[in-house]
């Protein structure tokens, strides 16, 4: 088996975001080192995860294998940019939305990512720190107008206006459409 090639932050994040999103784990290794760890902090009972993981085939089962069994339609959206292609560390923002494989729901979150690479070796995800804020859960009608917003918003690097500017006019997505409107952290 060949050694993962060099890779930029914003490269180890798209290949993370394509695994989860997608259920494609065998991405995982692109992304991030063997000894990885993950950390969670839930700040909503809407949604469940273990507090933290460690090793490439734990965080792979927490973020990509289990979370693929309950949910469908995820488009995770990084609400900006990392400036260089190189870094210790990158902090920003992240929005997500999907369906409830079982009944058809739909859930939109958002909250923070802080993702500490291997800068001085091949650049792969070291730690990475999710912060859930909020996760918004609709009923299944919901669906079709939630999912359609979603697939206008630039993927899977965009910004909180880019965001908010389709967000349906629907009561239970107030407290996203409020993040999105505040001032970005990055």
């Amino acid at each position: 088996m060949s050694e993962p090639q060099s890779t930029t932050a914003a490269g180890a994040i798209s290949t993370y975001i394509a695994a989860k999103d997608r259920n494609l784990p065998l991405l995982m290794k692109r992304a991030f080192v063997p000894d990885c760890e993950l950390q969670m902090q839930l700040l909503t009972d809407a949604i469940s995860f273990p507090s933290s993981a460690h090793g490439l085939e734990n965080v792979t089962d927490v973020l990509v294998r289990s979370f693929g069994l309950q949910y469908d339609n995820v488009r995770t959206f990084c609400l900006s940019r990392p400036a260089v292609d190189r870094t210790p560390r990158f902090q920003c923002d992240w929005l997500v939305g999907m369906s409830n494989r079982s009944d058809g729901g739909v859930r939109v979150g958002c909250g923070e990512y802080t993702w500490d690479f291997d800068a001085a070796g091949d650049g792969r995800v070291k730690r990475l720190f999710i912060k859930i804020e909020l996760m918004c859960v609709l009923p299944a009608s919901y669906q079709a107008p939630v999912l359609q917003w979603l697939s206008l918003v630039p993927y899977p690097w965009s910004s909180c206006s880019e965001a908010w500017a389709g967000l349906p006019s629907i009561d239970a997505l107030t407290p996203i459409a409020q993040f999105l409107r505040r001032e970005p952290r990055n």
